[in-house]
């Protein structure tokens, strides 16, 4: 009996130790590789979290689509299958139109106009991902856009018949209006769909660029400065409520610092890129008047498209944000 004892007392000791060092281990998805710049900012999010909660609440990254595919990764944050995950907002305008506002071309014109932005949607973005079992943590845009070619362009009608590549529903889009024949590509892909010629031209950033060495199947990059499309990282709201008080805090904090790097790693990194682009032979400069009005009256049109699918609470925000850049 004495040794059952002891015996006993050493198994609840060690569970009660076990206890004190328990601790809650979520996953994160991302489609993007380790060298991209939102990659690195949320890597640095997720140590803070570790760090500040004292080991308490650990996040273990899934980068570059080794988890899930970019297509899947917000349904595997609804489903529980990760707790986090980095989206492409514009990716899913067909669930909300405001998840894709920031996608229509030339509606923000650099960072300021994109803050301006998402200060206004951010409240729709949250009610809806709410209303999804969902929370918005945090979100970072990609420089500014521009357009990528095999040839010089001089006006819209040279991207007549050219099969474009098309990551969203606005950019698919656009192409058509421009002539173009949308395909949908997503990052990763990028380069095997040029090689194999599925696509010969795209709208995307420099960074993008970069990442995908497009000096190897592109010799033209316009700096348009179409739009600043923005990832989102969001939380399952089932995994968040679970935390305690204080855990809940340092993510919280942790994402707002993740959130204000973002913003200046993307504008910080866009002229350096662009340069990259130049120093590996490719053609960069910036869109002729005459181009730069046909395609800003493309994105004009579209503009006018969403507002027919976002209704009242769209022309709220085309007004308010009118209304700040007047100013």
């Amino acid at each position: 009996m004495k040794r059952l004892f002891v015996l006993l007392a050493g198994m609840v000791l060690a569970f009660g130790s076990s206890m004190v060092r328990a601790e809650t281990v979520w996953n994160l998805a991302t489609a993007y590789k380790d060298n991209n710049f939102h990659t690195q900012n949320i890597a640095r999010f997720v140590k803070e979290v570790e760090e500040k909660s004292g080991g308490k609440l650990k996040i273990t990254m899934h980068t570059n689509a080794s988890l899930l595919k970019m297509p899947e990764i917000k349904r595997g944050v609804q489903t529980g299958q990760v707790q986090l995950g980095e989206i492409l907002l514009s990716a899913y305008g067909k669930e909300d139109p405001f998840f894709e506002v920031d996608g229509i071309p030339f509606l923000s014109k650099g960072q300021m106009t994109a803050w301006e932005v998402y200060e206004l949607t951010l409240p729709y973005i949250k009610a809806k991902l709410e209303s999804q079992g969902l929370m918005p943590l945090f979100s970072v845009p990609w420089p500014g856009q521009g357009l990528y070619a095999q040839k010089p362009i001089n006006a819209v009608s040279d991207f007549r018949g050219v099969k474009f590549r098309a990551y969203n529903a606005l950019t698919a889009r656009f192409a058509e209006l421009m002539g173009a024949v949308p395909t949908t590509v997503q990052s990763a892909e990028v380069p095997q769909a040029f090689a194999t010629g599925v696509v010969s031209a795209m709208i995307t950033s420099a960074a993008t660029g970069n990442y995908t060495k497009a000096w190897d199947f592109t010799t033209h990059f316009y700096d348009v400065n179409a739009m600043n499309n923005k990832n989102m990282v969001i939380m399952s709201a089932d995994a968040f409520n679970k935390l305690d008080a204080g855990t809940k805090a340092v993510v919280m904090h942790a994402a707002a610092k993740a959130e204000a790097r973002g913003w200046i790693m993307s504008r910080t990194v866009q002229a350096g890129l662009t340069q990259n682009l130049v120093k590996n032979g490719m053609t960069v400069q910036p869109p002729s008047p005459s181009l730069l009005a046909e395609l800003e009256a493309i994105g004009g049109k579209m503009v006018q498209e969403w507002l027919a699918k976002a209704g009242p609470d769209g022309q709220k925000f085309i007004a308010a944000y009118r209304a700040l850049d007047a100013n």
